[in-house]
């Protein structure tokens, strides 16, 4: 199997030349032809003056442009940088600082909100690095863009990828608030997207439905990636809308859909799932969330998949556990599963999950004081996540160390919150956590402690973390409070806040 992105692609286009890769819309693109999209893609880029190691950001939704604009950074060697299409403009701005990126692929308006603008507006401009923008609108100007380079100059550049070359920068938040850029090789990358595929049983029969942003490591690797490298049919979904999901599985004959347990419930719920044929779904996962056992089960016998697993995995090693297709439903609504080829995992003595294998990333984008952190000298790769394991080596995550909660299938870290919060004059402190929520899991609740004779309300407080956070992390709710329950060393107990009962006391959390 091939172990730089070019060089997978190459291969499915070989082998599934003709084999419908992408349907996007009324667009549907062959693999011989995304192959050559993508080439195209890669000769703009080398125009521009991008070269290997230069960060390509991309901030769009989900579509054809893409998968298009990410495998065309990664065919010469230009390292990829999604860019969550919910952040605010400070947010998007500082990821384009952070890593110097050199191109910048945007979409037009969407949602509302025309993210070129955005950048422009925030920063005065263009962010210095910046030497190609390529918008979405214009996307069917990147041919000409690129016209002059030959095959063999684009030849040339694949083939001088090596399979340990960074192919991703996925940034991901930690418990002091400051992101940290998780950076994976070609190689990395793929195995990752092999495993899972080979688990899910990926086949060039597939007819895949991505509901997952592709700006998130589930929709780029255990999506996109995992259908190349099989030669499965790729559906891009912007939204996720039930009745329109139901009529393109009847339509298209839909066979996998991973999503998070709302999106399953979503479609075992609606009063219409009768009338449409749902009968060619046959695998799904799901996770990013406590998972009632009787979903799993449904989700057999209702929706009648064969396959429904659950995973285990983070940005710095993307698939870690996972099930297996004959677990039983216990097994797979409260484990994570065992752990993949070539991977490693353990339980420390304090609880932490630990992980080892060739791939885990290796270093955090310019951040050695973090790379340092995270691994120890024996190579195990400190999660922050704590958990068990059961003797058939099922892992179960018990704990989260780093209080990140999850809002719709979306991590929110509070302390990057509470650092926005803090900004806000009259704020003494505060410290933020995740409160139960039916439909989207988890909200974040800010409890917020005033400087004396200051005064201020909810709405200001939430409206002030709107100008400055992604919808997902801004607090559903504020609540004042003298002070903030501190153990004897001065951690503030975000236990007590969320209303858990104290360990100590002997009681069952």
């Amino acid at each position: 199997m091939s172990r730089t992105i070019a060089g997978a692609l190459r291969g499915a286009a070989e082998q599934y030349a003709d084999r419908t890769a992408v349907v996007d819309g009324d667009l549907r693109i062959s693999y011989g032809e995304l192959h050559e999209r993508v080439r195209d893609v890669a000769r703009a880029l080398l125009a521009e003056g991008i070269e290997k190691g230069d960060r390509i950001a991309i901030c769009a939704p989900n579509g054809h442009e893409w998968i298009e604009a990410a495998l065309g950074a990664a065919y010469i060697g230009a390292v990829l940088v999604p860019v969550n299409t919910r952040y605010t403009g400070p947010e998007i701005v500082d990821l384009l600082v952070r890593t110097r990126s050199r191109a910048f692929v945007v979409a037009g308006p969407f949602l509302g909100v025309d993210r070129l603008d955005l950048v422009v507006d925030t920063a005065g401009g263009l962010p210095g690095d910046i030497v190609a923008v390529f918008r979405l609108p214009d996307w069917n100007e990147v041919p000409a863009r690129g016209a002059h380079v030959t095959d063999a100059e684009l030849d040339g550049a694949a083939a001088a990828v090596a399979p340990d070359a960074p192919s991703d920068i996925f940034f991901t938040s930690g418990t002091s608030g400051r992101s940290k850029g998780a950076v994976s090789t070609h190689a990395q990358t793929l195995a990752n997207a092999a495993n899972w595929a080979e688990l899910v049983g990926v086949t060039d029969a597939d007819r895949y439905l991505i509901a997952s942003p592709f700006f998130h490591i589930f929709g780029y690797k255990a999506g996109i990636l995992a259908a190349l490298q099989h030669g499965a049919a790729i559906y891009p979904a912007q939204t996720f809308d039930v009745v329109r999901t139901f009529e393109l599985i009847q339509r298209e004959r839909i066979s996998i859909l991973p999503g998070v347990p709302t999106v399953h419930q979503m479609m075992l719920d609606h009063p219409a799932r009768a009338d449409y044929d749902l009968s060619s779904l046959r695998a799904a996962t799901t996770g990013a969330a406590t998972i009632p056992v009787v979903l799993i089960e449904r989700m057999r016998d209702e929706l009648r998949y064969d396959r429904v697993l659950t995973a285990y995995g983070l940005s710095e090693a993307p698939v870690v556990t996972m099930c297996r297709e004959d677990d039983a439903p216990e097994v797979i609504a409260t484990t994570s599963g065992r752990a993949v080829r070539d991977m490693e995992v353990r339980v420390a003595d304090d609880g932490e999950i630990l992980v080892r294998g060739p791939n885990v990333i290796a270093e955090y984008f310019e951040d050695p004081a973090a790379t340092a952190k995270a691994f120890g000298a024996d190579g195990w790769f400190h999660t922050g996540d704590a958990g068990s394991m059961d003797e058939a080596g099922n892992l179960r995550i018990t704990d989260r160390i780093k209080d990140m909660f999850t809002n719709g299938g979306f991590n929110v870290y509070p302390a990057e919150i509470e650092q926005v919060i803090a900004r806000i004059p009259g704020v003494s402190e505060s410290a933020v956590v995740g409160v139960p929520e039916p439909r989207l899991g988890e909200v974040g609740k800010a409890f917020v402690v005033l400087t004396a004779g200051r005064e201020l309300t909810e709405e200001a407080v939430i409206e002030h973390c709107r100008e400055f956070l992604a919808g997902f992390k801004v607090p559903r709710s504020v609540e004042f409070v003298s002070e903030l329950p501190r153990n004897a060393t001065g951690k503030v107990l975000k236990r007590v806040l969320r209303g858990e009962p104290d360990p100590a006391a002997g009681e069952k959390r």
